[in-house]
């Protein structure tokens, strides 16, 4: 049975897909309507939801930098909105017992503050799967949300210790001493290779560590975060993260799925489900507010505030134990559910267009940033450089080498990962911090007049979105641009591209004309390859 509940997602997730939504929403969907037609999963179902959660908070500590929980505008932007919203949808709540809506009408101020509290997370999963599907985990937007996110998990962590009857064994303080772990994990990663080995090693120490957790009656999610967080900046630990994350996509369908499978909804549920989805600008634009009084940029601000405009799977965990300890009734369970689920498709759906959102009105929003931006969220004064490569990563490097070895003109990359931006500092590369699907930074392009703008980004959607910033802002020099198949060519060439190289089809070519320009005296050939792209 859960195979074909599997299939029934795997279908709705396509069909979403088709008109601009991403493939979570169909799996929602598809999780309350098989619920409405009495279909009821088995065990397996649930346990690819736990796999999927533990796999994801595993490949997020691969990703995270543990000091960027400290800074202000992380550890203060994140208390401060989880109380003032927990306020606010408080007495959101209690208004509206006074207009005798239905459920409310009997909700106490305990209750209310615990349903406030469930609704003031934000969805990890929503967030991760939105940013990697967009490549950007590893810029300032996609950092600054997941270092809230992580906050958040940390305080719901706290609250479901504290709410359980259990405690933690005394062997949870020898945990510790995990981190002398940390250069042995490392060397059993680098022996892994690349193969088939890897991702199975990352599976064994994202299971192994919650297993470890659960063991001494901690979350057993958080162990498998905390091991990824003690693999995180070795030599292997984004290749990976990479290796997981289809795997782990997979088993995220269990968990998109499993929600609709929480309550079947009454009318009554689903109106105040919307009342709580009607709440979320004020959840975004409180986050904004927050991330400008620790000035941030506007558009990091917008970004990460559309990233966290949702409600969480850690609130639907909170409902459950307040059902478990007799403060809530099930009524509400499934009501935050469908909130969870509402949430995600209305967030989807602003969270798609958000660059051009920002394009649109970021003179507006602009207005609002403080007159001292912090250093690390500045764009550089300006640019140059005759050639512009965007993307630093294998291919970006690749290109950036052979033209410097080929020309004169005056090369600058452009990476969103800080850190990949220091790799090339040391190697000599002149590489700047930066987003060229950010509208400011393509109008400092556009003035500069760059000869040449090649794009290397990690997925089709950043590039066509990259192109069409730039020739909104007026760039009108050549735009090169790398494509993985052949039908990405025409949506290429639509969004304003001059060129796009197909590397996997064309790499044959590129190593055979190496190849013979290498060997050309040992084979005997005269004059130059004659190899066709």
């Amino acid at each position: 049975m859960d195979s074909l509940l599997i299939i029934a997602a795997v279908i709705a997730g396509f069909a979403v897909k088709q008109i601009g939504l991403p493939p979570l929403v169909g799996y929602l969907a598809a999780g309350f309507a098989l619920n409405g037609f009495d279909f009821h999963p088995g065990p397996v179902l649930d346990q690819l939801a736990d796999l999927g959660i533990t796999l994801m908070l595993f490949t997020i500590g691969l990703k995270l930098d543990l000091k960027s929980l400290l800074r202000p505008e992380v550890s203060q932007a994140t208390l401060g909105h989880m109380g003032i919203i927990t306020l606010l949808l408080m007495a959101v709540l209690k208004l509206g017992a006074l207009l005798s809506l239905p459920l409310l009408v009997t909700l106490d101020w305990g209750q209310a503050a615990l349903i406030a509290f469930a609704a003031s997370f934000s969805s990890t999963v929503f967030a991760v799967k939105i940013f990697e599907e967009r490549g950007e985990m590893r810029t300032r937007h996609g950092q600054l949300t997941i270092a809230v996110l992580i906050l958040q998990d940390i305080a719901a962590v706290a609250f479901l210790t504290a709410a359980a009857d259990e405690t933690p064994s005394a062997w949870a303080l020898l945990l510790v001493l995990l981190p002398a772990l940390r250069p042995l994990l490392g060397y059993v990663l680098r022996q892994a290779g690349h193969d088939e080995l890897l991702p199975l090693t990352g599976f064994l120490m994202a299971i192994g560590g919650g297993a470890l957790f659960a063991l001494v009656g901690l979350k057993a999610d958080f162990g498998a975060l905390l091991f990824g967080i003690l693999l995180s900046n070795q030599s292997k630990s984004e290749e990976l993260a990479k290796a997981l994350m289809s795997f782990k996509d997979v088993f995220l369908i269990g968990f998109f799925l499993s929600i609709g499978f929480t309550a079947l909804p009454s009318w009554e549920m689903a109106l105040n489900a919307l009342l709580l989805t009607l709440l979320l600008p004020l959840k975004a634009a409180l986050f904004f507010a927050l991330f400008l009084l620790f000035r941030m940029r506007a558009r990091t601000a917008l970004l990460a505030a559309a990233g966290l405009a949702t409600y969480s799977e850690f609130g639907l965990i909170v409902a459950a134990v307040g059902m478990e300890q007799g403060w809530l009734t099930g009524d509400w369970l499934a009501t935050i559910a469908m909130a969870v689920s509402l949430s995600f498709v209305v967030t989807a759906a602003f969270n798609s267009r958000i660059h051009s959102i920002y394009a649109t009105l970021r003179e507006r929003l602009r207005a609002f940033e403080s007159g001292r931006l912090r250093p690390d969220d500045q764009l550089v004064a300006r640019l140059k450089a005759d050639v512009l490569i965007a993307g630093m990563g294998r291919v970006g490097t690749g290109a950036y080498d052979t033209l410097g070895r080929l020309c004169e003109l005056k090369l600058c990359g452009i990476e969103s990962n800080p850190a990949r931006v220091d790799f090339h500092k040391q190697h000599k590369r002149h590489v700047i911090v930066g987003d060229v699907e950010d509208a400011d930074f393509c109008e400092l392009v556009a003035n500069n007049r760059f000869r040449l703008v090649m794009l290397a980004l990690p997925t089709l959607s950043d590039m066509l979105e990259a192109a069409r910033q730039l020739r909104r802002a007026g760039y009108d020099g050549p735009i090169a641009s790398v494509a993985r198949y052949e039908d990405e060519r025409d949506q290429l060439k639509d969004a304003g591209i001059d060129i796009s190289f197909n590397f996997y089809a064309e790499a044959g070519a590129g190593f055979a004309e190496h190849t013979l320009s290498a060997l050309r005296e040992q084979l005997g050939l005269s004059g130059e390859p004659a190899i066709t792209h």
